[in-house]
């Protein structure tokens, strides 16, 4: 089964929010390891298309300036957070529903590439 039948199936949302917010969390975790991230695209080639899908969090207004600041106040992960609620939002889906991808996300991960490359992933995302 491809990941966005795991969402949607899962979850409840339709294709279009199922894609943009993997995109997202795979846009997040391929700023955050940089070069180690193609153990995950060379794995898995289709994540590369999820990831163009994903809407842009870039100024993200008030949810993006919360972002930064936790990320300048240390809070990297929280920022992480505060960055992926803004484009949760755009797909018109709450905050809390990043708790409900990410454990699907990282057993979809586990299951084309290993167990590496999903302990790789759960760094940036737990």
């Amino acid at each position: 089964m491809d990941l966005l039948n795991m969402l949607t199936s899962q979850l409840g949302v339709n294709e279009d929010q199922a894609a943009g917010g993997a995109g997202m969390i795979f846009n997040l975790a391929k700023e955050k390891l940089g070069g180690d991230f193609s153990q995950i695209t060379n794995a898995i080639p289709e994540v590369t298309n999820l990831m163009s899908k994903a809407p842009s969090t870039s100024g993200g207004g008030l949810m993006g300036a919360l972002g930064g600041l936790a990320s300048s106040l240390g809070g990297d992960k929280l920022g992480n957070l505060a960055s992926l609620a803004s484009g949760f939002s755009k797909l018109d889906l709450d905050a809390g529903m990043i708790g409900k991808f990410i454990p699907i996300v990282l057993e979809f991960v586990k299951g084309k590439a290993g167990s590496g490359a999903m302990d790789l992933l759960s760094k940036v995302l737990k």
